[in-house]
């Protein structure tokens, strides 16, 4: 873990704020709503949870919902549940449920870490080029014939590929750039996050245009290239959730131990240094932790763009800048927020399905512009 000096740590408990902020020193008002803000997050998750089991093509009663999970308890009641309903429930809906729960969390949790540790309030989990690595992995994989079990492994593989690659060119330029004159810059430029975005900016076209290219050269693969770029959790099973359960665990954990220490980061990298934390570290912890989630969500749920703009701006305005409230409210709200996109997937258009990512990006685009035309909005992610 990153180690700070007991300064570091008195300015993180404070919120890392100035006097009036939402969640400044001696601030009450922001003591009073920004706890509330994560156990509002968390009733959302329930009821978007069991809205997800409840509502689908397939009419199940309520009633028999609740009985089809009764009956995996290990003291449970004598019901009865049609075994078409038990199966609908237990085998389709629960699976989808946890894992669009698992993937929004992640995306959400890597958006708001990414923010917080380049403070760039329109970061987002595909900052670093993970998104581009993770379609040309699972390209790779498809045009190949490898068997449906390889292309999660194969998209998680390309993402954390290029994320290290942009991880290393990008921190290497900046290392190598310390010290040297930088016409135009204006005091106290953090050279490395500098690098390490332009970076990701390069490796992700990099990425992307081999991509394209071996689309174009598999013409017969493009329907199935395109439906796995544009999201869909359609074909979860229990399997998955298993597969990237401990993976989401681990990134969750990681974010939320450094989320103090993001606080701290906010008031600037020479003014978090001088405190006594160390900067390229903990960039590098943060960084791997959202690495780590997003590319285990990607690999079963495909490209979904916004959530992890969408849902740390949401919370920000809702509870204040400080991340020892928006990361956690983050990851549940993250997790809500999917699942109730994917209800709407998969029955604005019943029985066909809506691929998730047009959705997000139908919500995101507008939100996008939200964010860069309100000053509310951007004295929030300041």
């Amino acid at each position: 873990m990153t180690q700070a000096t007991p300064a570091a740590r008195d300015q993180s408990r404070a919120g890392a704020t100035g006097p009036g902020s939402a969640t400044g020193p001696g601030s009450e008002a922001g003591r009073v709503r920004a706890w509330p803000a994560v156990l509002a997050a968390a009733v959302l998750l329930l009821a978007a949870m069991a809205a997800g089991m409840a509502i689908g093509p397939a009419g199940v009663p309520f009633g028999q919902v609740l009985a089809a999970l009764t009956v995996h308890l290990p003291w449970h009641p004598a019901v009865a549940v049609p075994p078409i309903s038990a199966a609908i429930v237990w085998q389709i809906r629960m699976p989808r449920v946890l894992l669009g729960a698992l993937v929004g969390a992640m995306l959400a949790g890597g958006g708001a870490a990414y923010q917080g540790v380049f403070r760039n309030p329109l970061g987002d989990p595909y900052l670093l080029g993970i998104a581009p690595g993770a379609g040309l992995g699972a390209t790779i994989a498809i045009v190949s014939g490898a068997s449906p079990a390889v292309l999660p492994l194969a998209a998680f593989a390309g993402g954390a590929a290029a994320v290290a690659l942009t991880y290393s060119i990008g921190a290497g330029a900046g290392r190598r750039g310390e010290g040297e004159a930088q016409p135009g810059a204006g005091a106290g430029t953090p050279s490395g996050t500098a690098s390490i975005l332009l970076a990701g900016i390069a490796v992700g076209a990099l990425f992307t245009a081999v991509q394209s290219y071996l689309a174009q050269q598999h013409s017969q693969n493009l329907q199935q290239i395109y439906a796995w770029i544009l999201g869909g959790l359609s074909g979860a099973t229990w399997s998955q959730v298993q597969l990237i359960a401990p993976y989401a665990l681990v990134a969750a954990a990681g974010l939320l131990v450094h989320r103090r220490l993001l606080d701290v980061l906010r008031v600037g990298e020479i003014e978090a240094a001088s405190l006594g934390v160390n900067v390229p570290r903990l960039r590098l912890l943060v960084v791997a932790a959202a690495t780590i989630g997003t590319g285990a969500a990607v690999s079963v749920s495909g490209l979904i763009g916004f959530a992890g703009l969408i849902v740390p701006h949401v919370i920000r305005l809702a509870a204040g800048p400080s991340y020892r409230i928006v990361m956690p409210a983050s990851l549940i709200g993250g997790a809500a927020f999917l699942v109730l996109v994917d209800i709407g997937a998969r029955t604005l258009q019943a029985p066909a399905e809506i691929p998730i990512g047009v959705l997000t990006a139908a919500v995101g685009g507008p939100f996008f512009l939200f964010v860069l035309g309100s000053r509310r909005a951007r004295r929030s992610s300041a």
